[in-house]
């Protein structure tokens, strides 16, 4: 490793890498602090060429090396420990949207947050949507196929994408930038490359596909009984193609929310059970009445037990930020065993029932939280330690909680990775649950494209 250093510090500029420990210090911190990082060398290249020399040299050395975005991933994969790190963070240029092609072109380091308003400068949509992106980054998100709040919509990262620009493991660049809808030109390497989590390629840019902006958007905080009723809601709520956002959240979800993060209140004065965020856009004039009339039917037929509309943006903003901060909120309770997992969504009750079932009888006490993407089938189920129990023996039983909660996911035809992707968390997993054909096929296409395995080595293990 040191000779392939010495050589990338002869053939690049000082500002393209760094030895600095002050510099490097931040880039090996997981955000929640699961993960602490070890690297030699931190890489910042500001252009897919400087990118390809980088790679090429480590090619010939043997060297690994972990490519990290904005270090916003909830599995470990952005984390070195010892590799090379690779940040693309210097790849952040945002071109002005292409209102012909409906599409925009950017650096793999580019934010979310300035995708969006590039798109809604020029008074169209980008419409993936995170909590973390003020800082995630696109090359990230594509490359962990990234879902957010409005997948039932518009899709996932993946779908949203055109083409990519990537640089493979032998240094080669694979320009794949184009606006093209149809190209049936053989294997669709673009796609290959999203969700491959760095392990294929690093992506240095993307060309994104661009939505019309809605002139109006109506959102509303439902409360309701159970997962059931939220099943039902779910059928009235999405006729006429406007659904775009269908949230869960659990009573505990929202009860942290409001005592731990300031600023926060429930809108209703009566607790229920479990509410849901809903969002419908229209691209025309206001059709408030349209959604006042499904929430009056729900009410009326028992679905729902109360019902808030925003009456304008900044109430929009403020329901939205229930369910922005339920992460950050289960911080102060302690230790938090957590899962991303998706199941076909008429079967979402019956997950959620059948996991705090077991997950309370293996652990009295624990505080199993449902939230997240209803709409779309994936839940998040974090489980927080017993207020009577440390944090350190809550998590050595980890393991024995994950597989309890997976066996549930794999009885109802689900996955145990909706959007976070594998990492280095869950490859043992991964390993004793997927389908021995995929990954024996997963093996081959990594021996084919990177066969010294030098391309975030650790992630997946496939």
């Amino acid at each position: 490793m040191k000779e392939c250093i010495h050589q990338i510090k002869q053939v690049l500029p000082p500002k393209s890498w760094s030895e600095d420990p002050d510099i490097i210090a931040p880039y090996l911190q997981e955000w929640r602090g699961r993960w602490q990082g070890q690297t030699p060398f931190l890489l910042l290249p500001g252009t897919t060429s400087e990118t390809a020399d980088m790679v090429k040299i480590c090619a010939a050395h043997k060297t690994p090396l972990t490519t990290q975005g904005g270090n916003t991933g909830l599995v470990g994969g952005q984390i070195p420990q010892g590799e090379v790190l690779l940040s693309t963070l210097r790849m952040n240029k945002v071109s002005t949207p292409n209102l012909d092609d409906m599409s925009l072109v950017c650096g793999a380091g580019a934010t979310l947050q300035a995708v969006q308003e590039a798109a809604s400068k020029a008074k169209v949509l980008f419409p993936l949507s995170l909590a973390s992106q003020g800082s995630c980054t696109i090359g990230g998100n594509l490359a962990t196929n990234a879902g957010g709040v409005h997948v039932l919509k518009y899709g996932t990262a993946g779908e949203l994408v055109l083409g990519l620009e990537a640089v493979l493991a032998d240094g080669s660049i694979f320009h794949g930038l184009n606006t093209l809808r149809k190209d049936n030109t053989g294997y669709d390497l673009s796609r290959l490359l999203v969700g491959a989590e760095g392990t294929l390629g690093i992506i240095t840019a993307a060309t994104l596909k661009l939505s019309p902006k809605p002139q109006t958007i109506v959102r509303a905080l439902v409360a309701l009984e159970s997962p059931t009723k939220a099943l039902q809601l779910l059928g009235m709520a999405r006729g006429g193609g406007h659904l775009s956002m269908f949230e869960l959240m659990a009573r505990i979800g929202l009860d942290y929310v409001t005592r731990y993060i300031p600023g926060q209140t429930n809108p209703f004065a009566k607790p229920a059970p479990y509410y849901v965020l809903i969002e419908w856009e229209f691209e025309q004039s206001a059709l408030k009445n349209w959604c006042e009339n499904i929430l009056a039917a729900a009410l009326e037929a028992g679905v729902i037990t109360d019902a808030v509309i925003a009456k304008n943006g900044a109430e929009a903003d403020k329901l939205l930020s229930l369910r922005e901060n339920i992460s950050a909120a289960q911080k102060p309770i302690g230790a938090t065993i957590k899962h991303d997992i998706s199941v076909p969504i008429t079967r979402v009750p019956d997950f959620i029932r059948r996991a705090d079932l077991a997950v309370l009888k293996h652990v009295p006490g624990c505080r199993p939280l449902s939230f997240g993407h209803f709409g779309d089938g994936n839940i998040h189920y974090n489980i927080g330690q017993p207020e009577n129990m440390s944090g350190e023996k809550f998590m050595a039983l980890e393991p024995q909680i994950n597989d309890i909660v997976y066996d549930i996911v794999d009885a109802l035809a689900g996955s145990i990775s909706a959007e976070h992707g594998i990492g280095i968390l869950k490859t043992a997993q991964l390993q004793k649950r997927a389908d021995p054909t995929k990954l024996r096929t997963m093996r081959q296409i990594k021996k084919a494209l990177d066969p010294d395995n030098i391309m975030n080595p650790r992630v997946l293990e496939v």
